[in-house]
């Protein structure tokens, strides 16, 4: 079997080295040469691909891209993958994307024979790299059990939620609350370094109380010690509560919460802080 990978960054580039280090024959692009080195460093059945449409007579095709535009443009254009895949292939997207998009994806490969599994995952990178990430699939399920066996290469648990809509529709609300709690947590430290708390102890016993949190347990101790690092930068997270916001608002549902949290990642970003890890929204609380 031949696996394509488009994009390879801190998420693509983790599972496409869980491909290869695995034994599979993967063909693997990007538009930063760095990534492609990294990524083909992790074993001999890799090889890179001079351009996205070299993939086309791959069994199954991966991509991890930053927006619903840039998947369309790659995937979706005049001269787009799928207009090229072979009949019986499958395309598997990993990215972070609305519903609405989704469900186009869906309808548009399988008018032209292409299955489409959309795979959207559930922690962060240093998951991704030990094959831990969670991946909540959604796409017809006789497609999802082919690739079930590629899936648990690349991480694990693999949970199927249904159609497409229902899998990125899932990971969208994650995103929401996650980057609300991170926002309500920024608070908290702020106000409990306001109230002289010392502030590792702080974090201690949070953890003991109904505010014991992901963020908390993660993040909270980044924030801590003044480390920013981009893990999932500001800009992404942003783009994330944003999308859910507009699928929430293209429902009829008012999702007051993120939307407040939303006008603080905007605010980080202004700020100049897009490429920072998201829990710079602490620098602006």
């Amino acid at each position: 079997m031949k696996i394509g990978y488009i994009g390879l960054g801190l998420m693509g580039g983790p599972l496409a080295r869980n491909l290869i280090r695995a034994g599979q024959n993967v063909l693997v692009y990007d538009l930063n040469n760095d990534a492609i080195a990294r990524t083909l460093a992790a074993g001999t059945t890799g090889s890179a691909a001079a351009k996205a449409e070299d993939m086309a007579d791959c069994d199954v095709i991966f991509t991890s891209l930053p927006l619903p535009v840039h998947i369309k443009e790659v995937m979706m254009s005049e001269h787009g993958l799928l207009t090229k895949m072979k009949q019986g292939s499958i395309y598997i997207d990993v990215s972070t994307i609305d519903p609405t998009t989704a469900e186009e994806i869906e309808n548009f490969a399988k008018a032209r024979g292409v299955g489409f599994v959309g795979c959207p995952l559930g922690k962060g990178p240093a998951q991704a790299e030990k094959a831990e990430e969670p991946i909540f699939a959604g796409g017809d399920k006789a497609t999802f059990e082919k690739v079930l066996p590629i899936l648990n290469r690349v991480g694990a648990p693999v949970h199927y939620l249904g159609g497409v809509k229902q899998a990125y529709a899932f990971k969208v609300i994650s995103n929401m609350i996650g980057m609300t709690n991170l926002a309500v947590l920024a608070e908290g430290l702020h106000l409990g370094n306001q109230a002289g708390i010392d502030a590792k102890q702080f974090l201690e016993l949070l953890a003991e109380t109904g505010a014991n949190s992901f963020q908390l347990q993660v993040r909270g101790p980044w924030i801590v010690n003044n480390d920013f690092a981009n893990r999932f930068g500001v800009s992404l997270a942003l783009k994330d509560v944003r999308l859910g916001c507009e699928m929430a608002d293209s429902w009829g549902y008012d999702a007051r919460f993120t939307k407040q949290a939303k006008k603080f990642y905007e605010q980080a970003e202004q700020k100049g802080l897009g490429r920072e890890d998201c829990n710079a929204v602490y620098k602006v609380l």
